[in-house]
Order: C-alpha cells, then structure tokens, then sequence
C-alpha cells in the first residue's frame, strides 16, 4: 500500500481533477494526456460504481493523491462500517454529508482514524447545483448561506477535517473558523467558460483569493484541447490571486 503523509489545508490553493468519465481506460487515456505534473484526482460515484473499489489503488499507483467523493449519507453504523471497507485503500481525502448529522459525523470520523489515520474526511455542506429556491424546497428555512456555514459548524465540532462548499461560502467560512480547516471548492469555472449545472461559481483566481485549499475542476480540463495547458493556465490564474 501507498504510505501517505497527511493532509491539511495548503498554504496554497491546489488543484484536483473532477475525472468524470465512464471507465477506467477513458480515465487512463485522459491521465496520459494531462500528464504527471497532476497531483490530485478525484474519483467520484461513477467511477467508484462502474470500476469497484480497485479503481482508487489503480489511479493512486499512477502516482495521483486520491479524493474519493462517495457523499457517504446513511445511519451512522452504516457509513462508519462503508468507511472501514476502505482500509488498505491509498485514498487521502473522502466525502460525506453534514445533513447525516453529529453522530453520523463522529462515528465516521472514529472509523477513517482507525483504518488510516492520513484519511481526512470533507462533509459535504449545500451541493453547488442548488440555490435557494430548490434549497427551500426541500424545507430549508434560511438562504443557502446560512445553511452551509451551519453544517461546517456542525461537522468541524463533530471532528471532521474540512467541508465542501461553493467558492461564495469561502469568505464567512474562513472569516468564522480560520485557516486550519481544508476547504474545497467545487462550482470553479475560469473565466468565459460554461457553468453547466453548477448555480454558485467563481473563477479559479477569485476562488484562491477567498481562502480555498482546494478547487475542483472537470469539464474545464476534460474537454480541453491541450488538457496539460489548461491545467497550467488555471494554475497561473491561481498564482495572480496572490501575487
């Protein structure tokens, strides 16, 4: 197994590549072409379904850091028993939702330290393909806002290392609980590109300015004629929030 050093917040923003594609080979075909200037990929429930639980050892072994963004949300036992079938994974970053409450949260946090205490999970706060009407359709009271800074609270008190949130949340989120925890960012588009289904987005400078640890990118990269220069225009993007 890959021996892996710990996560925490970067003292700068960092990339992670959304691979959205269907198999293992169009992910392998992909990595080839980016190259292995690409520190981090993300794994998500299409890969993970179609591909098993070996597609993370396959993508770590290429050499990449591993988030795996199941959005584990079930009885506390059940995901803390779904996270304990991960040992021996080289997985470094894993997702699960606030809305599964404290417990569920803790008991978590209790079985990533026991099969790997490099393991830092993210609790998922408000998905970023939701504003504040569909937010109010499922009973919310309060705007989007507010209920992300609720859940981070929740999850950060109930041990979890950081929270994923939209780049709009970065400021209240950093300005309440300061520099340690990791947040990442999905909803980051450089500038002219198409938003697809995501609703609360910024660029990848204005996201890096706000304090994100991580952005996360697909499309932008994944239908790229020259995925290796996009990666490193979003990059020098990046670099210009603190220059």
């Amino acid at each position: 197994m890959r021996r892996m050093a710990p996560v925490s917040a970067p003292p700068t923003c960092e990339v992670i590549l959304a691979l959205d594609v269907p198999t293992r080979a169009e992910a392998e075909v992909f990595l080839d072409r980016i190259g292995g200037d690409l520190r981090w990929v993300k794994i998500g429930l299409q890969m993970f379904v179609r591909e098993g639980p070996g597609i993370v050892d396959a993508i770590a072994a290429r050499g990449h850091r591993v988030f795996l963004d199941l959005k584990l949300h079930d009885i506390p036992n059940t995901v803390a028993s779904a996270i304990r079938s991960l040992r021996g994974r080289p997985c470094d970053l894993l997702t699960i939702h606030a809305g599964g409450g404290s417990e569920m949260m803790r008991q978590a946090v209790a079985a990533a330290r026991e099969i790997n205490p490099n393991l830092n999970l993210l609790a998922i706060t408000v998905l970023t393909s939701l504003d504040d009407a569909a937010l109010a359709e499922t009973g919310v009271v309060g705007n989007t806002a507010a209920q992300v800074e609720r859940l981070a609270a929740l999850a950060l008190q109930a041990g979890v290392q950081g929270v994923v949130c939209s780049p709009h949340e970065l400021p209240a989120l950093r300005g309440k609980f300061g520099p340690r925890p990791i947040l990442v960012t999905p909803g980051v588009r450089p500038a002219g590109a198409e938003t697809g289904d995501q609703k609360r987005v910024l660029t990848p400078r204005e996201a890096a300015a706000a304090g994100s640890s991580f952005i996360v990118v697909g499309r932008p990269l994944l239908q790229a004629k020259d995925p290796c220069a996009a990666l490193a225009a979003i990059r020098a993007e990046m670099a210009g929030a603190s220059a």
